[in-house]
């Protein structure tokens, strides 16, 4: 599949690195009292090149699709509640609508391939606000059903990539935080994780919206059975197109575009590292640009965490999605920055720095 992809470019700087660290060291504080918040405030600085960030105009931007698998039972919920959910955002009553609003984040809702329509019964080129609709397969259609072809043709996958670069070049800001929806993509992240890293698919699947012990082995079953149908699908874009949505495939063009204007991208759980992952596999430089919200409690995303040797932020046993933990761990961005360019140094406040003390010899 020839995709012409963002380019990526290196920006680390050891001067600049350098300079940064000595400037977090010398605030107010015993050495690294601030703990991962300096490295967190390290990084935000490296991605956006100063050392006084601003964290301006972030975009919460929710990519919704539909999987033709969720027909074969993968899910504890009918396929309609994808479109109900993205209804539900629109409105401002779900999870990731509040804690958006709590934390002045701009709110976007994506529709990259969900079976219904939202503009139904308004004038042609109406638009409604929150919602972009960058339908891939045409019409009202998701994915196809992976078990017995794959998810998306090369074309519709080379598409959906090209919707979140173009995307991403529409919204302002310098932070992107990803969100999803989309029944059955959890399915769709566990089979991209087992064959992206090799994993078996028993240790990469979990329970998704709720299911019960013996459903989520009948869903690894399921899914065993689809990677055993696309035994070729090993390049990452292939395995992209077998396994992945559409708001998989939209939002990892979201972020290799982001990443290529060096924005912060805030990464959510289990479905939006799933994007990272395959974003990763592709341009590997692209993790210096992301900064991981949370560690799920989908079972799988543990181990997609440790194949992209990265640490999240917080560890709170959620598994809702829909970019509710990049949400929620936004405001120890805004605190990093401002550690960063308010907190007053040893000389500028006239403070004592610490000195080592040696005990004296016996």
């Amino acid at each position: 599949m020839n995709t012409l992809l963002p380019e990526l470019a290196d920006i680390r700087s050891p001067a600049f690195t350098q300079a940064l660290q000595h400037k977090i060291d010398n605030k107010t504080k015993p050495l690294g009292s601030l703990g991962r918040l300096e490295s967190l405030a390290l990084k935000i600085g490296e991605i956006l090149g100063t050392d006084a960030p601003v964290l301006g105009a972030p975009q919460m931007v929710v990519f919704a699709g539909d999987h033709g698998l969720a027909r074969r039972g993968v899910s504890a919920f009918p396929q309609d509640v994808s479109w109900q959910m993205v209804e539900n955002f629109l409105a401002g009553g779900a999870a990731v609508s509040v804690f958006s609003r709590a934390n002045q984040i701009e709110l976007t809702v994506v529709d990259c391939g969900v079976n219904h329509d939202f503009l139904a019964g308004l004038p042609a080129g109406s638009q409604r606000p929150g919602l972009r609709v960058c339908k891939v397969a045409g019409g009202e259609q998701g994915t196809a059903d992976s078990s017995e072809q794959a998810a998306m043709t090369p074309a519709q996958c080379q598409q959906a990539i090209e919707n979140g670069v173009a995307l991403v070049r529409s919204l302002p800001g310098n932070a992107l935080l990803l969100g999803e929806m989309g029944i059955g993509n959890t399915s769709a992240a566990s089979l991209l994780l087992s064959r992206l890293t090799g994993l078996n698919i028993e240790v990469c699947t979990g329970a998704g919206t709720g299911l019960d012990a013996a459903a989520v082995l009948r869903k690894t079953a399921i899914l065993r059975d689809v990677l055993a149908r696309h035994p070729d699908a090993k390049a990452p874009l292939d395995v992209l197109a077998a396994f992945g949505g559409f708001e998989i495939a939209t939002m990892v063009g979201a972020v290799l575009q982001a990443a290529h204007e060096r924005r912060v991208v805030v990464v959510d759980g289990f479905i939006a590292s799933s994007a990272v992952l395959v974003a990763h596999a592709l341009q590997p430089l692209v993790l210096q640009r992301c900064v991981f919200a949370h560690r799920s409690g989908e079972r799988g995303h543990e181990f997609m965490l440790q194949h992209l040797g990265v640490q999240a932020l917080l560890d709170l046993g959620l598994r809702l999605g829909e970019g509710s933990g990049g949400a929620l761990a936004w405001p120890l961005l805004q605190a990093a920055c401002a550690m960063l360019r308010e907190m007053a140094s040893f000389e500028s406040a006239g403070v004592s720095e610490q000195t080592e003390v040696q005990a004296e010899k016996v």
